[in-house]
């Protein structure tokens, strides 16, 4: 298990290494309801045409908007760092490679 990180006045927050590598997704979905918000996070393959949701975060509003400040302050300072962030003009990723159609 990873070491949980440390400091004075701070929450201690552990990651397990089954957590540690991450999920990869392309494609988020959030929806909402009164109380809740929930972030279905998917991985779109090329020329598969289903695609599963990987991940699924529900939140309350409150955390919602909280999260959506720091995802703004952290583009910033990303954006600061390594120069802007180009966006597709298409928001669904091209997910044609060239490659033959997938096959069972």
């Amino acid at each position: 298990m990873a070491e949980p990180k440390k400091g004075k006045g701070q929450l201690n927050i552990e990651l397990p290494e089954e957590m540690a590598e991450g999920v990869y997704s392309n494609l988020a979905i959030i929806s909402h309801s009164h109380s809740e918000f929930v972030f279905d996070y998917v991985r779109i393959m090329p020329n598969v045409p289903k695609a599963k949701v990987k991940a699924r975060v529900v939140m309350t509003p409150p955390h919602a908007k909280r999260l959506l400040r720091a995802l703004a302050e952290n583009v910033k300072k990303y954006e600061s760092q390594f120069g802007p962030i180009k966006e597709q003009q298409n928001p669904f990723p091209n997910m044609n490679f060239n490659t033959p159609p997938a096959q069972a």
